[in-house]
């Protein structure tokens, strides 16, 4: 497991190019986004959200709890913000590696992007080698269940 913990230079180079780049093009963000940043962000972080995992009806059921302690999402905002959470916060399949994904991998990722992967098991093990090049706090224990989960649940078809 060292060559996969081993610190990678070009990768690093080339995490910052990406950086530095992306500095330079304000990217807007999604109307559901700014509703959640508004509307969720004053009693919550980001990070009690993104480890939720709901589906669309577990968003609804939650927000409207919410809305009942003094939240403010209008009636409009509602669908906006469930389709956003859903899309970009919602369900993965239940299974070893689950928790792991949604404690290590949304702290740099939504579950929207993970979902997209699509990648061979080998695929996902290059893709997490390259997170943990990128300071992902991944154990090698929790790396295998990890690769594990991904090919299977977020494999090539």
């Amino acid at each position: 497991m060292s060559g996969r913990t081993g610190f990678v230079v070009s990768a690093a180079f080339a995490a910052l190019a990406l950086m530095v780049a992306g500095q330079g093009s304000a990217q807007e963000s999604e109307p559901g986004e700014r509703i959640m940043n508004g509307s969720c962000q004053g009693c919550h972080t980001v990070r009690v959200i993104q480890v939720q995992a709901m589906d669309a009806e577990g968003w609804t059921k939650s927000i409207t709890t919410m809305i009942d302690k003094g939240a403010k999402v209008s009636k409009d905002d509602m669908p906006v913000l469930v389709d956003y959470l859903a899309k970009h916060h919602g369900p993965i399949p239940d299974g070893p590696g689950k928790q792991i994904v949604l404690n290590t991998c949304t702290m740099c990722h939504d579950l929207g992007r993970i979902k997209l992967g699509r990648r061979s098991s080998e695929e996902w093990e290059e893709t997490l080698v390259s997170m943990l090049n990128e300071g992902a706090p991944l154990s090698d224990d929790d790396f295998v269940v990890v690769q594990k989960y991904l090919a299977e649940h977020f494999g090539v078809d």
